[in-house]
Order: C-alpha cells, then sequence, then structure tokens
C-alpha cells in the first residue's frame, strides 16, 4: 500500500538522522548534567537583579550552564522574576538556556554543518543584545507592573515541576570537592534523566516531523516558497519567514535542529535557518504559557521584540558570513535514510548508551522515580 510505504519512508529518515545524533545528545545531556549540578539556584537569583550589560553577561552564562528544554526554561525564567531578578535578565537566561548550550551546538554540527554551530553562537549573543536594547526603548513600568502582578499569580505553565527542582549539590566546598563527593553522581544523574524526560517529547516529535517533511513534501515546493531562483529576495525573506515557520511548528528545543536540516535541504537562506532555530521561544504553545505568565500584553510585546531580534540576527548572519565566505556552498543536511555501519558513530553510540543506561540505574537505584510525576508540578513548589 502506498500510504505505508510512504509511512515507512518517513520512519527510517527519521530513524537515520537519530542514529546519527544519539550520541551527541546522550554526551550533551551528561555535560549539562555535571554544569548543573554545581551551579545553585540561588546564586543565579542573587546575581540577576538589574538589567546592567554585565548582569545580562551573567545571565547569558548561567542560561548556558542550564536547561536545553524550551518549556522548562520558560518556567525557570518566570521562577527568577518572581523571586527578585530583572525581567530582560530572565528573558536573557531564558534565550541562553535554549540557543546557546553545548549540545544543540553538537547536534547543528552533525546534522547541517559546523557553520551553524559558529552561527548560533555568533547569533546568539547578537540576539541577547538587541533584545537588551528594545526592551530598554520599549518597555514601559506599566507593562512591567501589570506582569509582575499576573507572574505573581502562579498559574501554571508547563514543566513547572522541573523547573522547580533543584538538584544541585548540596555539599560546601570548591566545585572540584563537590563534584568528587559522594552526592555528586546522584545529582548528575538526576539532572541527566529529568532533562531526558523533559526534552524527549520535543526531540521525538522533532524528528517524526522532519522525516515526514523530508519524505513528502516535494522540493519544488520549498524551491518557491523560498524564492531559490532569486538569491537576493530568498536572503532578505528567509529570516522574515523562518520565525513564522518556527512558530507553527510546534517543535522546540533541540526538536527544531532535524527540521532547520530539512529547509536547508529546501533551499532555505543560511540566515533564515538559523533564525528559524532561535524562534523555539515563540512557538504556539509557549506564547500561550506567557499569556498566563505575564499576561496578554506582555505576550504580544514578547512576541514582536523576539521577532524582530531573531529576524535581525538573521539578517547579520547571513551577511557577516556571506562576506567572509563562511556559507556552506552545498546542501546536505543529513535528513535522508543512511544505513548503519560499523564507524565512529556506532562505536560512540554504544558508549553513549553505556553512560546512559549507568546514569539511568542510579537515578533509579536512588529513588528518584516519583521526580518524574513531579515535573508538571505548579509554581508553589519551587525550591532554590
Amino acid at each position: 500500500m502506498r500510504w505505508l510505504d510512504a509511512l515507512g519512508h518517513a520512519l527510517t529518515i527519521s530513524g537515520s538522522m537519530t542514529w546519527e545524533i544519539l550520541w551527541a545528545l546522550i554526551f550533551g545531556f551528561a555535560l549539562s548534567a555535571v554544569v548543573q549540578a554545581v551551579v545553585r539556584r540561588s546564586t543565579i537569583i542573587r546575581l540577576l537583579g538589574d538589567d546592567r550589560p554585565r548582569t545580562l553577561v551573567v545571565a547569558a552564562g548561567f542560561g548556558v550552564a542550564s536547561s536545553s528544554c524550551s518549556y522548562a526554561a520558560v518556567a525557570l525564567a518566570r521562577s527568577l522574576f518572581r523571586k527578585g531578578a530583572s525581567f530582560s535578565a530572565a528573558m536573557t537566561f531564558e534565550i541562553a538556556s535554549t540557543n546557546l548550550v553545548v549540545e544543540l551546538g553538537v547536534i547543528l554540527a552533525l546534522l547541517i554543518g559546523w557553520q551553524f554551530t559558529l552561527a548560533e553562537f555568533v547569533g546568539g549573543p547578537l540576539m541577547i543584545v538587541l533584545l537588551a536594547v528594545l526592551f530598554r526603548l520599549f518597555l514601559r513600568q506599566r507593562l512591567l507592573d501589570a506582569a509582575a502582578t499576573q507572574a505573581e499569580k502562579g498559574l501554571a505553565g508547563s514543566m513547572e515541576g522541573h523547573a522547580a527542582m533543584d538538584m544541585t549539590i548540596q555539599q560546601d566546598g570548591s566545585l572540584w570537592r563537590r563534584l568528587r563527593s559522594r552526592s555528586a553522581l546522584t545529582s548528575i544523574s538526576h539532572i541527566f534523566v529529568m532533562e531526558w524526560a523533559a526534552v524527549i517529547r520535543d526531540i521525538v516529535i522533532g524528528l517524526l516531523i522532519a522525516g515526514a517533511v523530508a519524505a513528502w513534501v516535494p522540493d519544488s515546493f520549498w524551491r518557491h516558497l523560498f524564492a531559490v531562483h532569486h538569491p537576493l529576495v530568498s536572503k532578505l525573506w528567509g529570516p522574515l519567514i523562518g520565525p513564522i515557520i518556527s512558530l507553527l511548528s510546534f517543535v522546540c528545543s533541540i526538536g527544531n535542529v532535524p527540521l532547520a536540516g530539512v529547509l536547508w535541504n529546501g533551499g532555505m537562506s543560511f540566515g533564515g535557518v538559523v533564525s528559524f532555530i532561535f524562534a523555539d521561544l515563540i512557538i504556539l504553545p509557549i506564547l500561550v504559557i506567557y499569556r498566563k505568565y505575564y499576561g496578554t500584553r506582555m505576550m504580544l510585546f514578547i512576541l514582536a521584540t523576539f521577532y524582530v531580534t531573531m529576524v535581525l540576527a538573521g539578517y547579520v548572519v547571513e551577511f557577516l558570513f556571506g562576506a567572509l565566505g563562511l556559507i556552506p556552498t552545498t546542501r546536505n543536511a543529513k535528513v535522508a535514510e543512511m544505513a548503519i555501519h560499523w564507524d565512529y558513530t556506532t562505536f560512540l553510540n554504544i558508549a553513549a548508551l553505556v553512560l546512559a543506561a549507568g546514569l539511568v540505574y542510579r537515578f533509579v537505584r536512588t529513588g528518584a522515580l516519583p521526580m518524574l510525576k513531579m515535573m508538571g508540578g505548579v509554581p508553589e513548589h519551587e525550591h532554590v
């Protein structure tokens, strides 16, 4: 039956992409877990009380060391705001924690190319700077006060319980002393498993959507949509439409990278793909959460300012990388069917799966399974 063949084709592409990036996902989340285990939530809050440039740099640094789950990042940003962090610092933290994390950069390099990893780490800080400028120019105190009042209502969004959990190493002492403590492995295993539980839905959905789009949408559609035959128009159009496609895709976090690969192969401009990846924080489900957290007017303000910064960052990346000759000349993102061979990917996947099994075993042995049921949670259960 044709529909079964088409479904099998899409699932095969999704499976191929999964196999290609599996080791990077596991090692990336393990490294992130180590960093998160030593960064205490109370320290983050204490350092983010204003919107000075230094504070925003610190906020971005903490974001890089934090969760890559968009929903958890949004919930944690609201938590920081409620506990005294400035709104600008909270939004900076949110952007960095989803767009500047190590695992995202590794996945981009594997699926699309190292140039996109570099673009992400150039465009991300630029987007933060642009957002800070827009907030200074247009964010009025009355709107900020209304958002703070709405935030204090504590309406639940998504991943509230996960964002509220403090799984850092509780032992005092220097960084290395805490990492060598008996509780370090336990904290790392808890964070590792909970991070996977938070993002697995988006990763799976992203891979399935990317596989389906790669298998079922003809190249002619993409070439027409992205104005491939008009190079200048394509460069100008890409960053404008990239965030809109992301907004409508419902896919966020690392899950949007496979779809970004499909868009790149389909002819989207370099800057357009980058702006698409940045836009995981304005997908429709997250906009609904912003409305719950901060009210309708602030949700619209976030949408407008985020969209503008994503588009501008996409333009800067497009023309800067073009001038430096860093835009790939071929479109060969790994979104096609690939056979499994005994190569470095296979050996790395085996090693990564062994590591993951060990951390999951530690998670279960330490009685942490009930934590999975608490991931939804409510804001009132925050522990910092």
